[in-house]
């Protein structure tokens, strides 16, 4: 089963404000022109199932109509139910990731989309995560939750193989990349 993303960032690397806004994006977002989703529904296409984090579904929870109409698999060991309004695709995961991705892997699942700067962050350190679409967004916000943070210690380091790069007339610059995990000792 192959794990991958497509997220968004400013310039300076951030996906949310430091409070979890994403005004910022949807200001962005308001430059593309009609019609342009910049690869985001075939990628989609590809995907069987949606991993997400706790936080993430509740910022697309607010959102309104849910957007998604494959299965999703929230993220999270501090709730023990999904919350009222959740749709009928979500299931709550409790247990580790690689537990999830063995799961997902027996029952056919050849392909997930992986959301959530925290998410992300995990499946690198469980080296679960093989390919990540970054969009720059050409605006720097000075602060905000970052899409990488530190390794896990005793991960060693994660190599990302460049596989091209679009960059958009509205200013988006699109790159996606290949992640190699280094072997224990290296």
């Amino acid at each position: 089963m192959q794990c991958s993303s497509f997220i968004a960032t400013s310039l300076d690397g951030f996906i949310a404000k430091t409070d979890g806004s994403l005004d910022w994006l949807n200001a962005a977002n308001a430059t593309v022109p009609e019609g342009e989703d910049c690869g985001y529904a075939q990628y989609m296409a590809g995907v069987d199932v949606i991993l997400m984090g706790r936080k993430t579904f509740e910022t697309v929870l607010g959102f309104g109509a849910w957007p998604y109409d494959k299965p999703v698999y929230v993220v999270s060991r501090q709730w023990s139910a999904l919350p009222a309004g959740a749709p009928a695709t979500a299931k709550l995961w409790k247990d580790s990731l690689p537990a999830l991705s063995s799961h997902l892997a027996a029952s056919g699942v050849r392909a997930a989309y992986v959301d959530g700067g925290q998410l992300i962050q995990s499946c690198i350190n469980a080296q679960l995560l093989d390919e990540i679409t970054i969009t720059r967004i050409p605006v720097l916000l000075g602060s905000g939750l970052p899409l990488f943070g530190p390794l896990a210690e005793g991960t060693n380091s994660v190599t990302a193989q460049h596989l091209q790069t679009r960059s958009y007339d509205f200013g988006f610059v699109q790159s996606d990349y290949r992640l190699r995990y280094a072997a224990a000792g290296q």
